[in-house]
């Protein structure tokens, strides 16, 4: 059993501000990553780049996201949630100039600099939410998921059209998405000017480590990741090797991106009504296990696009529980921190595998059914970690003893 650490309640207004700045740092943290896939053609082109380079530049984000994570709770710690929130924002405007400015090692350095400053963001909101919103962190997290999924859709969707209109292949989209960053810095400056919020509590992270309910979060997070990360490496090849065109399997793929503000905004919310989120887990896994199913085995045409949407508003609800998942195992902020970089570290680095494992296999079988076989041993490890890390019950807390209250 947890001894919880309360933090003092936060006015409304200051609620209303940082809930404003968890939205907009949400909107600004897909676009990165999400708007490289469909303009990759071009910077190959544009820079003469092997395959060999395009995969580092597709597998560099999901490794930055990992590496990065762990070092976010000791940035907490000694600067402030807010500090840090700002300080990413900056982090992510240097990494967005450099990739848009020049040669191929300016593209790599700073999509290295913008992987850190999403991985370290990325673990520090979860915290921010248990801090300001402790009764309502459910909800919080749902706006913040949607967030994030629809701002990485409508990059993924608008970047192409913007490169044709602005007549620059790549680098005038990639610039252009440093202009939500600039709102989200505005908003940070204004609550830094308000002071920053209750300053994290001297802890211990490393004690998750030894705590098993904390792994059993970081599998979980781990292999909804890696499948995800599959989606957007391989649906429209998959799809393609079904008979779709090509043109339609690249907008399956949005439509995939978008039905996942579906699920990330569902899941979350019914995570306020049960205590115990093992239903959730294990209702997601089916509808994964029938989505991929379907798109290699299933009957093609319109079914294609049902089993799209399927599997799409089912890894919406996946990141949004697994996001919650933090918030809900931890008794204080500063425990949702560390576990939140504990999960997210070791999740990402495990999802970093993932669409490297499925084109090995997929290269040496010449199809898509083995795959498929082991996508579906994914889920079913995916699906008894979601049994253990949903049990209605907390990781202990890291924040030292002395002083809880």
């Amino acid at each position: 059993m947890s001894t919880e650490v309360r933090q003092p309640p936060v006015s409304r207004t200051a609620g209303a501000v940082t809930l404003l700045l968890v939205v907009v740092v949400a909107l600004a943290l897909r676009p990165p990553f999400t708007a490289v896939a469909p303009l990759l053609a071009d910077i190959q082109r544009g820079l003469g780049a092997s395959p060999a380079f395009a995969g580092v530049l597709t597998t560099l984000p999901v490794v930055c996201l990992g590496a990065f994570a762990f070092v976010a709770p000791h940035l907490r710690r000694r600067f402030g949630d807010e500090r840090v929130l700002v300080g990413c924002l900056v982090v992510l405007l240097v990494g967005n100039a450099l990739r848009a400015a020049g040669p191929a090692w300016t593209l790599l350095a700073g999509t290295v600099i913008v992987g850190a400053g999403i991985a370290v963001a990325n673990v520090a909101l979860p915290g921010l939410i248990k801090r300001d919103f402790p009764d309502s962190v459910a909800l919080v997290t749902a706006a913040y998921t949607v967030c994030l999924t629809l701002g990485g859709a409508v990059a993924a969707s608008a970047v192409v059209p913007i490169a044709g209109a602005l007549d620059s292949p790549w680098r005038a989209p990639l610039g252009l998405l440093a202009v939500p960053v600039l709102v989200a810095l505005l908003i940070g400056a204004v609550v830094l000017r308000r002071g920053a919020g209750v300053p994290p509590l001297p802890s211990s992270p490393g004690l998750l480590w030894r705590n098993p309910l904390a792994w059993q979060v970081t599998v979980f997070m781990g292999l909804q990741s890696a499948m995800a990360y599959v989606v957007f490496g391989w649906l429209p090849l998959m799809l393609q090797s079904r008979g779709m065109a090509p043109e339609l399997a690249g907008l399956a793929l949005g439509v995939q991106a978008g039905v996942q503000a579906v699920g990330s905004m569902l899941i979350p919310a019914l995570c306020r009504r049960l205590r115990d989120q093992r239903p959730l887990v294990g209702v997601l896994v089916v509808f994964v296990v029938v989505g991929f199913t379907g798109i290699v085995l299933g009957p093609g045409g319109a079914w294609l696009w049902i089993f799209t949407v399927v599997l799409g508003v089912a890894q919406g609800g996946a990141f949004g529980l697994a996001l919650t998942l933090f918030g809900l195992r931890a008794p204080d902020s500063d425990t949702t921190a560390a576990l939140s970089g504990m999960a997210q570290g070791g999740g990402y680095l495990i999802a970093a595998a993932g669409p490297l494992l499925i084109g090995l296999v997929h290269e040496s079988s010449g199809g898509w059914t083995a795959p498929l076989v082991l996508l579906l041993a994914c889920c079913a490890g995916w699906l008894v970690a979601g049994m253990f890390a949903a049990r209605p019950v907390q990781v202990p807390s890291v924040v030292d003893c002395e002083t809880r209250s």
